[in-house]
């Protein structure tokens, strides 16, 4: 794949190299030059100074032969019309934008354009450690209907299958993490201490299912 990454800060310098490492062609665009050090000699890809929502600075970073567009910038009107121009105008079908502002985010992956909040993702980990109750959202999609959230559950489902809890609470298991690891589960995957449940859920089933996982199993252990 061919990848164009708005943006050289620190988000960005750091997806360039992940990215490279996978074996894809890299383009970086920043409008300071010095930024590109942060890639550092080993950068084997291309960078271009100019603005990113330039047509033919776009042009020069390969947009039209990229199979995906990243706007990480540190300015959020700068990521979203970078972003839209890659999607509307040179046909780009994986888009997306880092935005700063909430409220913002919510409305530009209801246009269909993904987003990652940046202070409410860092905000959510952060509450999601030191606070344990509650739930934490990983992901939504664009059409802002599905997201998989993490689910506290109950220390006496430990030991039961996860599709038990399932059923418990009508929604659908994501994955698990165990150990630092992600693991897809299966229909005879069983819950162990210390694992992180993460599920798919709508909104209004959102609530309902983080005060059922939090409950014991009916039945008792």
């Amino acid at each position: 794949m061919h990848i164009v990454i708005m943006g050289c800060g620190r988000v960005g310098s750091t997806l360039a190299h992940s990215l490279e490492a996978r074996g894809h062609s890299v383009a970086v665009i920043d409008q300071n030059s010095d930024s590109f050090r942060r890639l550092g000699p080993d950068f084997g890809g291309i960078t271009v100074t100019g603005i990113g929502f330039d047509g033919e600075v776009l042009r020069q970073a390969g947009i039209e032969r990229a199979d995906a567009f990243a706007a990480v910038s540190s300015g959020d009107n700068s990521n979203i019309i970078s972003a839209r121009l890659a999607r509307e105008t040179f046909g780009v079908t994986r888009v997306a934008a880092r935005i700063y502002d909430q409220k913002r985010a919510q409305v530009y992956e209801r246009l269909g354009i993904p987003t990652v909040a940046t202070v409410r993702w860092t905000a959510d980990r952060m509450i999601r450690h030191l606070v344990p109750e509650g739930n934490v959202e990983i992901f939504r999609d664009p059409t802002s209907t599905v997201s998989i959230i993490e689910v506290p559950v109950h220390k006496d489902w430990v030991g039961r299958p996860i599709k038990a809890i399932e059923q418990a609470t009508g929604a659908r298991a994501a994955y698990v993490m165990r150990f630092g690891i992600g693991t897809l589960p299966t229909a005879s995957s069983v819950l162990q201490e210390g694992d992180q449940l993460f599920m798919l859920v709508t909104d209004d089933m959102a609530g309902g299912v983080t005060t059922a996982a939090g409950a014991p199993p009916e039945g008792g252990q």
